[in-house]
């Protein structure tokens, strides 16, 4: 039998690989960044094998090294599994959660069927909440929230990279051609954005002057998108709210200019938690689908 790389350095390799950055895994595995490199090193040397090509921009895998990482988790998900079985803990276990509402809504809960089918010993508990300030009782040991990317104390990793643009119903679509016709209709915003009606008709149309627009404001993007879906008007949305949506055909893009959102969604942990087996299925997964599109 072949001799088997120590397990440490197939953890910094898993979790290395999962965040394609070696700060990130020190900070999972609770280790220095030098540290977790020199173990891919060590396995790198062991296997006879590069796993990864360090670029400037950050860590990429290479043919190998992707051929190996589904190998190495599934081996890891084996020991945890025969681990709980042998332990007598075999009842579920439980993902705790908490996660921005509208990320909630309209990106996982589309595809939470494919989650629970890979994953069938997972419970979940997760809760809601619309702005990161918000916080549960206790801390999630995966959390997921929109903002600037600074939380203290926890260590967060950037999920999307959107884009601002109006949508409406198809039927609301047919009676706008053009910026006058948009400026007629019932405008949809959320306050404590960083991207206004304001902002994205001047990049729009630039210093052109326009009427005022009449301009209802809605605490959640899951309040103004369901206006939205009722033909109320044209609201602003993002591309993590709005694309599964247009791509059912019940919401559509209007014009072809869209504004960079400054906010993101970061899955984050807090400092110091410890990462059951539900919640590192969770953030695999997750990180999988996000890459995937």
């Amino acid at each position: 039998m072949a001799r088997l790389p120590p397990l440490n350095w197939l953890r910094a390799f898993e979790a290395s690989a999962r965040a394609l950055s070696f700060t990130e895994a020190a900070q999972e595995l609770h280790m220095t960044q030098s540290a977790v490199s020199q173990q891919i090193k060590s396995l790198e040397s062991a296997l006879g094998r590069q796993l990864f090509h360090r670029r400037a921009r950050g860590l990429e895998l290479t043919d190998i090294g992707r051929g190996y990482l589904p190998t190495v988790q599934a081996a890891f998900n084996t020991l945890e599994e025969g681990t709980a079985i042998l332990t007598g803990r075999n009842e579920p276990d439980v993902l705790e959660l908490h996660s921005n509402i509208s990320f909630a809504i309209f990106w996982l809960t589309p595809r939470l069927h494919d989650f629970l089918a890979q994953h069938p010993w997972v419970q979940l508990d997760v809760a809601t909440s619309i702005w990161p300030t918000e916080k549960p009782r206790n801390l999630a040991a995966v959390e997921i929230v929109l903002g600037l990317g600074k939380w203290e104390g926890r260590a967060g990793q950037r999920l999307t990279r959107d884009t601002i643009f109006p949508v409406c119903t198809p039927e609301v679509a047919q009676r706008i051609h053009d910026v006058s016709d948009l400026l007629k209709e019932n405008l949809f915003d959320l306050p404590g954005t960083l991207q206004t009606w304001d902002n994205w008709l001047a990049g729009h149309i630039g210093n052109r002057k326009y009427p005022t627009p009449r301009i209802h404001r809605a605490s959640t993007w899951v309040l103004s998108m369901n206006w939205a879906l009722q033909g109320l008007g044209v609201t602003l949305a993002h591309d993590t709210v709005a694309n599964g949506l247009i791509a059912e055909g019940r919401l559509v893009r209007l014009f072809d200019y869209s504004l960079p959102m400054k906010e993101a969604y970061y899955l984050i942990s807090p400092e110091g938690s410890l990462i059951n087996p539900a919640a590192k299925a969770f953030k695999t997964w997750l990180m999988q689908e996000i890459k995937g599109g």
